[in-house]
């Protein structure tokens, strides 16, 4: 490094005689000898004429500071400009110390804007979720355990009550001689007077006044065709006469193909035999003759006790 006296040589006016320090060291190299006050006041009028006339003129207090200062500075720029050089281009060679602190300069000025232009003015989206991170499946419920008996539950249900059976109509042996469907009309006349109320006696006319007309057997009429489109167990020819009863539709019976059913013929002898006053203690042929008007009244009281068997097999 250039001495202090050469740096004041090249910009001061009197070299180191100007400076007010130089004052002592000159006064000390003389002496003994007693200073001339004229040669200082000259001395020093030209000292301070030479530091206005030279601003710029070091002086050695400032001149050691400024020194200090400015080679902190350029090891400061140098280390920047170091570190820089080495993370661009890996070359160790160094950068000028004004360049370093432009470049210096320049990349805190660009780093500003850049942080300026990457802040963002708006709320950021909701970031999404990594690709890569792999979430957590959600445990799935697990079922429940079903029972371990195998027999299944039968739901209770209420017994539906049973329908009671219809009674079985009860089959009526024959009697007195009579077949199957003899022993059948008979049990229809017996029906038949239980529905109107009527008592015994008079269900042992009616069955008795069959067995004489019809000996308990459904007739049609040869003499009505009509007649025959009926059931029927047999064909008479005593005028229009049909039915176990032999009942005329001319007299005012009833239609045939009513007179053809026992029950409604049935029905319409025992009404007519109800009108008849005192037919309880009439004789059973006279009651029977008195509804029928037969040619043969006295034909009715031959059958009187083996109808009375029929009636009571049949009321049992």
């Amino acid at each position: 490094m250039r001495d202090d006296g050469t740096l004041d040589d090249q910009y001061g006016l009197g070299g180191s005689a100007d400076r007010s320090d130089d004052i002592h060291s000159t006064v000390q190299s003389a002496g003994s000898k007693e200073p001339n006050p004229r040669r200082l006041s000259l001395e020093f009028l030209r000292t301070r004429l030479g530091d206005l006339a030279n601003p710029l003129a070091a002086r050695p207090g400032r001149t050691k500071l400024a020194v200090a200062a400015g080679a902190v500075c350029c090891l400061g720029l140098i280390g920047v400009g170091q570190l820089g050089a080495g993370a661009t281009n890996g070359s160790s060679a160094l950068v000028p110390t004004q360049e370093v602190a432009q470049r210096a300069a320049a990349d805190a000025a660009s780093r500003g804007l850049a942080r300026e232009a990457l802040t963002p003015t708006t709320p950021s989206a909701t970031p999404t979720a990594d690709p890569d991170v792999t979430s957590t499946p959600t445990a799935k419920p697990k079922p429940t355990a079903k029972p371990t008996s195998t027999a299944k539950a039968r739901p209770t249900t209420k017994a539906t009550p049973k329908a009671k059976p219809k009674p079985t109509p009860k089959r009526i042996v024959p009697v007195s001689g009579l077949d199957e469907d003899q022993m059948a009309n008979a049990v229809s006349i017996v029906r038949a007077g239980q529905e109107m109320g009527v008592p015994r006696r008079g269900l042992v006319i009616a069955v008795a006044t069959a067995m004489q007309e019809s000996n308990l057997y459904n007739y049609a009429s040869g003499v009505l065709p009509e007649s025959q489109n009926y059931p029927h167990q047999a064909i008479g020819w005593d005028h229009d006469s049909v039915g176990l009863f032999q009942q005329r539709p001319s007299s005012g019976w009833g239609a045939v193909r009513d007179l053809m059913q026992p029950a409604y013929a049935t029905k319409q002898f025992l009404s007519a035999l109800l009108q008849i006053p005192g037919w309880q203690n009439m004789a059973l042929t006279d009651a029977a003759q008195a509804v029928q008007v037969s040619a043969f009244p006295w034909a009715y009281a031959q059958h009187e006790w083996r109808a009375a068997e029929v009636v009571d097999a049949v009321l049992g």
